[in-house]
């Protein structure tokens, strides 16, 4: 498995992002009008993603968005369905997290639902907590919004 380090205009990176809005689709998109979403979630602020590769293959992939000085926000995050369940999604939002910190970030923040329970439980696991709705999101009752503390002693 390897981990490698680009931004949001890479091609597997791209494609990696247009598996996870049709997942998105089939697992919540019946309940959750998702194209309301569209405008947050536009590659071109990304400037540090992280793909995923088994024996070449991308396989899954990562962001963090610069939300202010101190703040990063966790984006994108999706590993295909077919390699879930092995670690791979924590390994990914740890090595975004460890970049988030060498960019001199205190704090990541990310948006997700309640309805992505595995997502969460990643996200629980790794130290988020919930918190408030954020900016965009603040009237959105289905989103569920996390943080964490990034500073060293945090860990």
């Amino acid at each position: 498995m390897e981990f490698i380090r680009t931004d949001g205009k890479n091609k597997d990176f791209i494609d990696n992002c247009v598996l996870l809005d049709m997942d998105l689709d089939i697992r919540v998109g019946r309940l959750i009008k998702r194209e309301k979403y569209q405008k947050y979630n536009q590659l071109d602020e990304i400037r540090e993603a992280i793909v995923v590769y088994e024996d070449g293959k991308a396989v899954g992939g990562g962001a963090i968005r610069r939300y202010d000085d101190e703040t990063v926000e966790l984006k994108r995050v999706f590993v295909h369905n077919e390699y879930q369940g092995q670690g791979i999604g924590s390994r990914l939002v740890c090595m975004l997290m460890e970049w988030a910190m060498e960019l001199g970030y205190q704090r990541m923040i990310l948006e997700t639902g309640e309805l992505l329970v595995e997502s969460c439980a990643v996200y629980k696991k790794l130290g988020f907590k919930v918190i408030p709705n954020y900016g965009p999101y603040v009237d959105m009752p289905e989103s569920l919004c996390m943080a964490r503390d990034l500073r060293k002693d945090a860990f």
